[in-house]
């Protein structure tokens, strides 16, 4: 099954009950004013309605012919009586035996009912002969056709992508309120790890928190700032906190938060901020930090890889999107079909690194083999973590599991 914790049941704090405390005790950044360009990935502040319409005027969805579709039919021999290319503002109107020859998105012609595809006519001299029979309104885009004037087009809390920053600039809107980029300080602690690329002494590992913890943010849309890892000494865990501080909205650090004799990093933020320490009840990931320290947000995630992943998933990674604005603080979940036999830890939630593929009666999820806190492999073959519940020890192939998913739809 992986690690085993032996503790009183009675010492635990439920998972939702930590989650919980954590996103009460978070607020959106304050709104600032941001261009389109610089907005993208942020959250917007304020509801958006449309100033105008979109398009602003009838105009040609494809190059073509602009006539009168009432007055002509598959056969028509028409004069071509102008053209009209986009951005004109010379707009020569067709008579009933004329077409005006027209580009995509130019305004279309007072009078001029439909636009026949330049590939849907034969051109003999200064005239055309129609190889089909118009439709009133055929190849038109009307004015308003996407947007209306004082429509509501973007709700506060929408993640602006490239399709939000696209509308906002086709509205002609320079400018918008977002939450500001969230800045996320990661830090390990510990005597025993040293940074990749250094040779390793008896009883030493190379340290991957930092890096892991750094990506997780990075890819939750926030900003990342790995900081050197700090040994399990007093004044430098204070050193190196006070510089995560001076950077950061929220400060993420890993190792130092469990009952052992050299687990430095609790002594310290308590006695810098207001940071509780709890056993959360669950695996992996059981001891947990939050708090404040100068008003910067602080989690103080176990040593081991894993359980310091997962921890990011259950409770940083939800925080941070509170902080950003957004509404969604959740990755996806599915429901899906065990692929086999699993055991859990008596009163704690298990959270098994498995693996999806979609079977004929849906998704059906399997382990990614041994899931101890220390394997990262486990995480680095995961599709998602299958949820067990407090209440179950064990569940059986067959039954179904909440699994919350490792990526965001793409």
């Amino acid at each position: 099954m992986g690690d085993r914790h032996h503790v009183d049941p009675g010492e635990l704090t439920a998972v939702g009950a930590h989650r919980h405390t954590i996103l009460s005790g978070i607020s959106p950044g304050e709104p600032t004013s941001s261009s389109l360009l610089e907005a993208r990935g942020l959250v917007l502040a304020e509801d958006v309605t449309a100033p105008g319409d979109i398009p602003p005027f009838a105009n040609s969805a494809m190059d073509g012919f602009a006539v009168v579709a009432d007055a002509v039919g598959e056969g028509s021999r028409l004069r071509v009586a102008g053209e009209i290319a986009a951005g004109a503002a010379d707009l020569p109107s067709p008579r009933g035996d004329e077409a005006i020859r027209i580009m995509t998105g130019a305004p279309i012609p007072a009078g001029a009912t439909a636009v026949v595809p330049v590939e849907l006519v034969r051109e003999q001299g200064g005239e055309i002969v129609l190889d089909i029979d118009p439709a009133e309104g055929e190849n038109l885009r009307e004015a308003g056709e996407s947007v209306r004037a004082g429509e509501a087009i973007l709700a506060s809390g929408t993640l602006l992508g490239p399709s939000e920053i696209g509308l906002l600039a086709a509205m002609g809107i320079p400018r918008v309120h977002v939450h500001p980029k969230v800045r996320v300080a990661t830090l390990a602690t510990g005597d025993e790890l040293v940074e990749p690329g250094k040779p390793l002494a008896p009883g030493q590992i190379h340290e991957s928190n930092s890096y892991g913890l750094a990506a997780q943010v990075a890819e939750a849309g926030a900003v990342a700032y790995r900081q050197p890892t700090a040994p399990d000494d007093r004044q430098a865990l204070r050193r190196a906190f006070s510089s995560a501080l001076s950077t950061a909205d929220i400060l993420v650090t890993s190792g130092g938060v469990s009952a052992g004799t050299y687990d430095l990093s609790k002594q310290v933020m308590a006695e810098m901020g207001n940071v509780v320490f709890s056993k959360v009840a669950m695996q992996p990931g059981m001891p947990q930090a939050f708090g404040t320290i100068d008003g910067v947000v602080v989690f103080g995630l176990p040593g081991n890889p894993v359980s310091a992943a997962v921890s990011f998933e259950i409770f940083v990674r939800p925080a941070i999107r509170r902080m950003q604005g957004r509404a969604d603080l959740n990755r996806p979940r599915l429901r899906a079909t065990l692929g086999a036999d699993i055991r859990s830890p008596e009163h704690k939630v298990s959270f098994l690194r498995v693996t999806l593929a979609r079977e004929d009666d849906g998704w059906v999820a399997r382990t990614t083999g041994a899931q101890g806190s220390g394997i990262l492999k486990s995480m680095v073959l995961a599709d998602g973590l299958a949820e067990v519940p407090v209440e179950r020890t064990s569940m059986s192939a067959g039954e179904q599991v909440t699994v919350h998913l490792l990526s965001d739809p793409t």
